[in-house]
């Protein structure tokens, strides 16, 4: 991919999350324990110590031989600039295969929580992997790489339904330059906690990050914000039963809790109704009760405690000054951040490939 095109996806990036900051808040909350409620778009409003949230959910068509679209179907589109949902589905910045060709990263983490569907990665160090159906890619970008995140359509029989989301997760100035390291959390070993309340009335907690309960999340990548306790950092899914009720334990009152409900009916929060494809913030100096409405929900939990230091950002690369991010753009003209060791800046895997992921000392592993 040359510096050019580069430049161009990192301007929409920025375009895009200046549009995500504008959303507007949704009305007056009866108590200040709810608040900054909003309407979800595709990217989703976040708080420090986080960066980006998106949440992808496409509908694709069965895959051709190249485990793209048929190509007829690409017709009309904004091919390489994709956003737009059209037939149910987008190309992002693919060409023939939809997702995110090779492209750098510098100060900060992803963490890629895939539903449904299968991720392709590849990176400049060689590492690569296949993951899905409710794996979670834990990715520290450090001092910087390039990757690619690509969405192969691996059905040719039927349809390739992907959802995911991508939470971007800030380093602080003492690890922006640590080693990139990327780690899977293959969801067969990913823990859930399960509760049920007076009635009966379940709630689910898959549980990324952090802890709750007595349930604890495997660990993050080792520079991760998220890999000291103190600093409460949680990510989790969560899935609440029709009428079902469930109390957030109180945390630090300097962490910030914010939830995306993303499908369902509506919630009662101590007197609040929230209505469903809305994200808002919670208190977290008490216990906070949460009510189910009448249907199954679906939430995801962001939480940490803010990382006190400026934050500047261009694209995918994250600093804490304007020249930190010039020497980012200077940087990778000069290395490439390693370079691109593989034969396609849309590299993807063989179809018949399962589930793996290879890493920088060549351990391949598979769940």
């Amino acid at each position: 991919m040359n510096f050019r095109k580069v430049l161009l996806v990192l301007l929409a990036v920025t375009t895009v999350l200046a549009g995500c900051a504008n959303a507007q808040n949704t009305g007056n909350m009866k108590n200040d324990i709810i608040s900054n409620v909003k309407p979800l778009g595709f990217m989703w409003e976040v708080t420090n110590p986080f960066l980006f949230c998106a949440h992808h959910d496409d509908h694709y068509p069965a895959g051709n031989d190249e485990m793209g679209p048929p190509a007829a179907s690409l017709k009309g589109r904004d091919i390489g600039q994709d956003f737009t949902i059209k037939d149910g589905w987008r190309m992002y910045h693919g060409e023939t295969i939809p997702g995110f060709p090779e492209h750098p990263h510098r100060g900060f983490e992803t963490v890629t929580i895939v539903l449904t569907g299968m991720v392709d990665h590849s990176d400049s160090h060689g590492q690569a992997g296949r993951y899905g159906m409710g794996d979670v890619q834990w990715m520290t970008a450090g001092s910087g790489l390039q990757h690619s995140e690509m969405f192969p359509l691996l059905n040719k029989e039927g349809d390739n339904p992907l959802e995911l989301f991508q939470v971007w997760l800030n380093l602080p100035k003492a690890k922006k330059f640590a080693k990139p390291h990327f780690k899977m959390l293959w969801h067969e070993d990913i823990p859930v906690y399960k509760v049920k309340d007076e009635t009966g009335k379940q709630t689910e907690i898959t549980v990324i990050s952090g802890n709750i309960g007595d349930v604890k999340a495997l660990a993050p990548a080792p520079d991760s914000w998220a890999a000291d306790p103190e600093n409460q950092v949680a990510i989790c899914m969560i899935k609440m039963e029709p009428g079902a009720k469930w109390t957030f334990p109180k945390a630090d009152t300097t962490t910030k809790r914010t939830l995306y409900f993303y499908v369902g009916d509506s919630l009662k929060i101590e007197g609040n109704k929230i209505p469903s494809a809305h994200s808002f913030e919670i208190k977290t100096d008490l216990d906070v009760t949460i009510e189910n409405g009448n249907a199954d929900a679906f939430l995801l939990l962001l939480q940490g405690k803010p990382i006190n230091e400026p934050v500047v950002q261009y694209g995918p690369f994250v600093m804490n000054t304007e020249e930190e991010i010039q020497q980012a753009f200077s940087d990778y003209r000069a290395t490439s951040f390693g370079g691109w060791p593989w034969p396609r800046h849309d590299n993807v895997h063989p179809r018949t490939k399962g589930r793996f992921a290879k890493y920088l000392d060549g351990t391949v592993e598979t769940p």
